[in-house]
């Protein structure tokens, strides 16, 4: 398709309301030869879940969630289905039981009771978001999406019940206005945002887990006084092209555990659900800031990927 082509308002809308096959063949360039399985429903599922072993502190590489508005008798109730690009608008949305009440209740993780996603489908723009909570369940938060076409609402939170477990629900959203098709960056274990630079080492790789390590630096010199946010020195975000299948892990070690210190250096531990091309979001805290640097990867490749710094990632930080 010619990328300078405009789509029409209404065809950016359906591109988001009627399923990722208008974001994949069109948002993000070539779709990944080993995509994840379809199932009887039509709705692409991750491949098999490998069993995780433990991370640091209890904390658990998760698989991958995000593709489901429903799962464990919850359901993301995404009032705002529809917004325009550039314009700042307020996003509502409510989680609801079996019984269709909203859930009012939830447990505090990382500081808050639920952590809001915002990615565009071709996983350039990215907000890691925390909105409020009124007493009658229903959370809202302004957003200013930059560009038109299909994004995906991702909410990560866990009940309060004794029993309840994580859970990430995802929902479909549609922002109008001329549309235009971007493709995946390539591969890169370098990314620059607002200043600084960050290098990734390590790889994701199917079904087994592997540590990804993440060094900080600006002016060529290792940032040695990153600053805890949400109780951590830095969260990384994984979604999967195509589907935008959602991994949210948290590093190895936490400030206060007698071990991990503010270093350029953060670690996590992740398992990719299946092959294929992955983009990773870093958030972290600097001289009162928070800033996103984002990389592509390729799970499964043999190669290595190239050390040409990206860009940094339309994060437009409402942390």
């Amino acid at each position: 398709m010619n990328t300078g082509l405009k789509i029409t308002t209404f065809a950016a809308a359906l591109a988001a309301t009627f399923g990722t096959a208008y974001g994949v063949g069109q948002g993000i360039g070539p779709v990944v030869a080993d995509d994840p399985p379809q199932h009887r429903d039509g709705h692409t599922r991750p491949g098999p879940r490998p069993a995780q072993p433990g991370g640091h502190a209890g904390h658990d590489t998760p698989p991958a969630g995000g593709l489901q508005v429903s799962e464990g008798g919850y359901t993301l109730d995404l009032a705002t289905p529809r917004v325009t690009a550039g314009q700042r608008t307020e996003l509502r949305f409510t989680v609801r039981d079996t019984q269709g009440r909203p859930v009012t209740a939830y447990r505090r993780e990382h500081d808050k009771e639920l952590h809001l996603v915002v990615a565009s489908r071709d996983l350039l723009t990215y907000r890691h978001l925390h909105p409020a909570r009124a007493a009658d369940g229903t959370w809202s938060i302004p957003v200013d999406l930059p560009h038109a076409g299909g994004y995906r609402v991702f909410a990560d939170f866990t009940p309060a019940r004794r029993d309840a477990k994580n859970l990430t629900l995802g929902a479909d959203l549609a922002a109008s206005g001329p549309y235009r098709p971007k493709e995946l960056p390539a591969p890169s274990t370098r990314a620059e945002t607002n200043g600084y630079d960050v290098e990734l080492a390590g790889a994701l790789h199917p079904g087994k887990a592997s540590e990804l390590k993440l060094k900080v630096s600006r002016d060529g010199k290792p940032v040695t006084d990153l600053q805890p946010y949400l109780g951590a020195y830095g969260h990384l975000v994984a979604l999967r092209s195509g589907d935008l299948a959602y991994l949210h892990v948290h590093p190895n070690g936490e400030p206060g555990d007698g071990t991990t210190r503010p270093d350029p250096g953060i670690s996590f531990t992740a398992t990719a659900p299946s092959t294929g091309s992955y983009r990773l979001f870093l958030d972290f805290k600097h001289e009162g800031k928070v800033h996103t640097a984002a990389f592509t990867v390729r799970a499964g490749s043999a190669a290595a990927a190239p050390a040409t710094p990206e860009g940094h990632a339309d994060d437009g930080h409402g942390h």
